[in-house]
């Protein structure tokens, strides 16, 4: 296997001076995430051919079980087209394809996550607010919209290393707006090619996203809630917190690995936060 890599663009250009451990070790993290990607396949699989021989899945499911299957099925590809672009003769993994491979994760996940909450806590008339009225469910919709443009961003930040380039807080460098963020000509190349350009959108809808959190902690104070959902508003309130926090500290200390994964953490709970908050305010 080394001797294969020793062949790719990405080792002579770049790690020509690669030593054999020191591909092993990033070897092992991408063997472990393909094989965690084949056992997720799996432990889907064979559960699902078990229930659908014993007859246990009723049409709804079934749809919902082959939806899943399917977006699973499209982001082992995503992967692969992903590390595909890193092997070419511009040996850099395309941005653009890191971030379609992390948001089909995560809305992989989301689906997942409310077909499983869809059985825990099925839907009750009495306890849901009439769907005319339901402010709050349509503002968590925007909420949930803003936080998969910000893993988006994430990613593009992430790709591009844009988070090195301005490890300032609040201000970027002496500037509040970087005057670089503007410095690719034609003009949209720098909301998502541009390192200032992507850092400043970043630092922007997280700046949106306290306002409109912020915002909807208020209005749902309005409402006569039940408990979960009461629960589901702060949890998601106090994942902001702990991830706008620990955006700033990532920054300041020029994305360490340890805090830049926990970042991606904490994007993947403020994700799953914002998705069971959707679902306990939703109406018939």
């Amino acid at each position: 296997m080394y001797e294969k890599y020793q062949q790719t663009p990405e080792f002579q250009k770049i790690n020509y001076d690669m030593t054999l451990s020191e591909f092993k070790y990033i070897f092992f993290w991408e063997y472990i995430h393909r094989l965690i990607g084949r056992m997720i396949g799996v432990v889907f699989l064979i559960p699902f051919i078990y229930f659908v021989i014993r007859k246990r899945l009723d049409k709804d499911m079934m749809r919902k079980a082959i939806y899943l299957f399917l977006l699973g099925g499209i982001q082992g590809f995503i992967g692969w087209f992903m590390v595909y672009s890193g092997l070419q003769e511009n040996p850099h993994v395309s941005h653009y394809r890191l971030a379609m491979h992390l948001i089909t994760a995560f809305i992989t996940f989301g689906f997942t996550l409310w077909f499983a909450l869809d059985l825990i806590y099925p839907l009750k008339k009495e306890n849901s607010i009439p769907a005319k009225d339901n402010i709050l469910y349509k503002l968590s919709k925007t909420i949930l919209i803003v936080i998969c443009v910000q893993i988006i961003y994430g990613a593009f930040v992430a790709g591009l290393h844009a988070g090195k380039v301005y490890t300032t807080f609040p201000k970027m460098g002496e500037e509040w707006i970087a005057s670089a963020i503007n410095a690719l000509q034609p003009f949209w190349r720098n909301f998502t090619e541009n390192l200032a350009g992507v850092q400043f959108i970043h630092r922007t809808i997280a700046y949106l996203l306290v306002t409109l959190i912020g915002l909807f902690w208020y209005i749902s104070t309005k409402f006569d809630l039940s408990k979960r959902q009461r629960i589901s508003v702060k949890i998601l309130f106090f994942g902001l917190v702990y991830q706008f926090t620990l955006g700033v500290f990532t920054l300041i200390y020029s994305v360490p690995v340890v805090l830049g994964v926990l970042h991606q953490m904490g994007a993947f709970f403020l994700f799953t936060a914002a998705v069971y908050m959707m679902h306990s305010l939703r109406s018939e």
